[in-house]
């Protein structure tokens, strides 16, 4: 398990909210950053501050991606047509891990992308170990043997705290599900708000 792994409720307390909308997270109870500090009155950020806070948080949601990848992202976005903000959100959205975890197949992106790197985890009926990796509209993703069985996967299913998005159409019973399209910024189910605009002014100031 990696540090980015254990420190996903440490993330939730930097930030101040509860990003993946757990009944588990820590901001349910203590509203405020970590470490002795925590409850000193905040202060008023500069521009540069808030959009650096965007950017962590945006990074962090889909299980704290190392900087390198993230701006990677952003750059890839930049060069398509139309507005960079929601081109990056495709891209990540895009992600297998990221889509294991919309699916509802495990209970946070960190559980997804150990699925994946474990080898839980078939595209159109053919491994893939890499979380970063891109689907494509119409891609089959599925669950090998093992990985059905798993407690944490059948609990993931059963959970009511969110909903299969409409642009992925899963199967529960088979453990199946299919990447209809990308979506847009207002179709993603992110339980806090996000601000993809404030991350590529950071980025491109």
């Amino acid at each position: 398990m990696t540090k980015r792994t254990n420190a996903k409720y440490k993330l939730d307390r930097k930030v101040g909210e509860n990003l993946w909308g757990r009944a588990k997270s820590p901001v349910n109870r203590r509203a405020y950053g970590p470490g002795q500090h925590g409850q000193r009155r905040s202060r008023k950020l500069s521009d540069y501050g808030t959009q650096l806070g965007e950017k962590q948080k945006l990074k962090g949601y889909y299980a704290n991606i190392t900087e390198r990848q993230f701006r990677g992202y952003y750059e890839e976005a930049s060069r398509k047509k139309g507005d960079t903000g929601e081109q990056m959100i495709g891209l990540l959205e895009r992600r297998l891990d990221t889509v294991v975890f919309r699916s509802k197949f495990v209970p946070t992106p960190f559980a997804a992308r150990q699925l994946v790197s474990h080898g839980h985890v078939l595209v159109n009926g053919k491994r893939v170990t890499i979380s970063s990796y891109l689907v494509k509209e119409g891609d089959l993703i599925e669950l090998n043997g093992k990985a059905k069985d798993l407690a944490l996967v059948l609990d993931a299913v059963k959970s009511t705290e969110r909903d299969v998005p409409d642009y992925i159409e899963a199967n529960h019973s088979k453990m199946t599900a299919k990447y209809l399209r990308v979506p847009a910024l207002a179709d993603v189910p992110y339980a806090v708000q996000m601000h993809p605009s404030l991350v590529v002014e950071f980025y491109s100031r």
